[in-house]
């Protein structure tokens, strides 16, 4: 049995090359997997390794010079879900690309409590619920009635945000995976003059942990192998649908035609039948790859490319 945790910390970091080179050689000491984002802002990561080590890691964080105060989501799993370790610098450890100087540290909206989100939920107070997740997140998992932006990227939130305007003096209140996503975007709405913005603590991933599935359908996207998590053990009854048969299906899988490589919804028959293309065009391409069925439903390294090009800083793991 081996662990997996998602974590991440807004906190100076004055030399983040030189704190990456050491984090590298921290990680590849405990002989932990996953991806592990450094920036002037902070650090954003997802890791897997053994208990021992995962326990060893934590502690070793927490132990830094202001970092003693990072939450971690873990979960159990059987296989670790990373083929290889990353650990790498970049200009932000959640890609919003905001047009104004943000600080989350200081800028960030009020949290809620998984209990208090939930009895506000159950309440009759008006509200906007806004999913800043992506558009791939949201079709298989999102909270009842929530405002779900068609969007491929986290960093297309501002130019969103600006093309449909929300009332600046109604309470809002805004969640993602984990909680990053949430610290930024609710630092840049609070600076356009949103006067009640609130933000799930710990994201989604935290609520399940504590209030398990209440007001949540489907199951929740995360950025690894597993592919998704249950936020209700009890629901496993897919809420989207195969793009090719329509039947209930939450599964990814990319187009085999590499040209195309869209990221679609798509049952195993389905693939099957299309040999694993989105559409009867790319089947007939000559540029399509072999079906192999029994790799194409461990496809999140093709994804982690998939969304590398399309300049999306992986955001839920993120999302911690």
């Amino acid at each position: 049995m081996f662990q997996v945790i998602a974590y991440y910390k807004f906190t100076p970091i004055l030399d983040p090359e030189k704190f990456c080179d050491a984090h590298k050689g921290l990680c590849q000491s405990l002989t932990l997997k996953g991806r592990v984002y450094i920036a002037a802002e902070g650090i954003n990561g997802t890791v897997a390794g053994s208990a021992e080590n995962i326990s060893i890691y934590k502690d070793r964080l927490l132990a830094i010079a202001g970092f003693s105060e990072t939450q971690f989501k873990m979960h159990s799993c059987q296989d670790i879900p990373f083929d290889r370790l990353i650990v790498k610098t970049r200009p932000e450890i959640v890609s919003l690309k905001a047009p104004i100087p943000l600080n989350p540290q200081e800028d960030t909206a009020p949290f809620l409590s998984p209990a208090e989100w939930r009895k506000m939920l159950e309440s009759d107070q008006d509200f906007v619920l806004l999913d800043v997740r992506n558009e791939c997140e949201t079709r298989i998992g999102h909270f009842e009635k929530a405002v779900l932006p068609p969007l491929d990227n986290f960093f297309d939130f501002p130019k969103w945000l600006d093309e449909n305007p929300l009332n600046k003096d109604k309470k809002v209140l805004m969640y993602c995976t984990g909680g990053i996503r949430c610290e930024k975007f609710s630092a840049l709405m609070k600076k356009k003059g949103f006067q009640d913005v609130n933000q799930l603590q710990g994201g989604i991933l935290n609520y399940a942990e504590q209030e398990g599935g209440a007001h949540f359908k489907g199951k929740c996207f995360v950025f690894d192998d597993r592919m998704s998590v249950p936020v209700d053990p009890s629901q496993t009854e897919p809420i989207s649908r195969c793009e090719i048969s329509g039947v209930p299906c939450d599964t990814y899988i990319n187009c085999a035609n590499m040209v195309c490589n869209k990221l679609f919804l798509c049952s195993r028959e389905a693939a099957i039948a299309m040999q694993g293309c989105c559409s009867e065009a790319c089947r007939q391409t000559p540029t399509r790859r072999p079906l192999q069925i029994d790799k194409l439903y461990i496809p999140f390294r093709r994804w982690y490319k998939y969304f590398e090009t399309k300049g999306d800083v992986l955001n839920s793991l993120k999302d911690a």
